[in-house]
């Protein structure tokens, strides 16, 4: 599943293609929309919140989007052949100078703009909101440390705490504080720590499609840790391990390095080496 950054840039990148266009094609190809056109709306603004993207139009509906774990938008100009087959396509929006094709996008809803968040609402803070302040975070550590007896690689993934990390963020934010993945909440030594480091973290990284968390962008050297498994930590030197975290769908794959994050480990019925 992307990251809340990814989800930013494609929203930013939608907003500087389509926003004040009209539409001379607006098909939905999802089989709960494909009664509706939106041929010949204006799109006002494309807003990213926490995983989730709304594209809004001047009729006062927004189209809902939702990457799960193969969703994607991507941008054309008119007449360019598109990179993932048409069949995977759930929405087309063309302009006169741009197409915008949403690929694999499950979920998708059209509703009304004033409703949306009957969508997100449930969300903790999200970590790329252009308005975060004070509140915000004050907000996600209260969320955070609600969850005081929950695994904080676990806390991190949950969007009802704060909207916007992965597991790659996880993961990499747990390496570079020096903590267990399986650590409890309650035992942090900082919890306020974890959300600051996020939320730079998915900063840095936000206008950009490379997602680095070492500061380096050549092969092999973006992440710390993660899917490293088996690999040798760019700090210490310890071979990286590799396990589980989490139950059934959530389940989801954790890297650690066993020097730099001492601490709680997965109990060996949970081990694996699935990416």
């Amino acid at each position: 599943m992307p990251e809340g950054d990814t989800v930013y840039l494609s929203g930013k990148r939608l907003r500087a293609a389509l926003s004040g266009a009209t539409l001379l094609r607006g098909e939905l190809r999802h089989p709960r929309l494909v009664e509706h056109d939106l041929t010949g709306r204006t799109v006002l603004d494309v807003a990213s919140v926490g995983k989730h993207l709304f594209t809004r139009f001047d009729d006062g509906r927004s189209l809902h989007s939702h990457f799960k774990m193969d969703g994607s938008w991507h941008l054309y100009r008119p007449g360019m052949s598109w990179q993932r087959p048409a069949y995977e396509a759930r929405a087309v929006l063309e302009t006169q100078e741009r197409v915008a094709v949403g690929f694999a996008l499950h979920d998708m809803e059209l509703l009304p703009t004033a409703d949306e968040s009957r969508l997100v609402g449930h969300l903790g803070p999200a970590l790329l909101d252009p308005g975060w302040s004070d509140e915000h975070a004050a907000e996600a550590l209260h969320r955070v440390t609600a969850r005081a007896d929950h695994e904080v690689g676990l806390v991190l993934l949950e969007q009802r705490a704060m909207a916007g990390v992965g597991n790659l963020y996880k993961t990499e934010v747990c390496f570079l504080l020096g903590l267990s993945p399986w650590t409890l909440v309650r035992d942090l030594p900082d919890p306020a720590a974890v959300i600051t480091l996020s939320r730079e973290l998915l900063l840095r990284n936000a206008d950009r499609p490379e997602q680095s968390t070492t500061g380096e962008l050549g092969r092999g050297r973006q992440h710390w840790v993660f899917e490293r498994g088996g690999r040798r930590c760019l700090r210490c030197g310890t071979t990286i391990r590799v396990g589980e975290q989490g139950d059934g769908v959530y389940a989801r794959v954790a890297y650690w390095c066993p020097t730099c994050q001492p601490g709680p480990t997965p109990p060996l019925r949970r081990q694996a080496s699935r990416r």
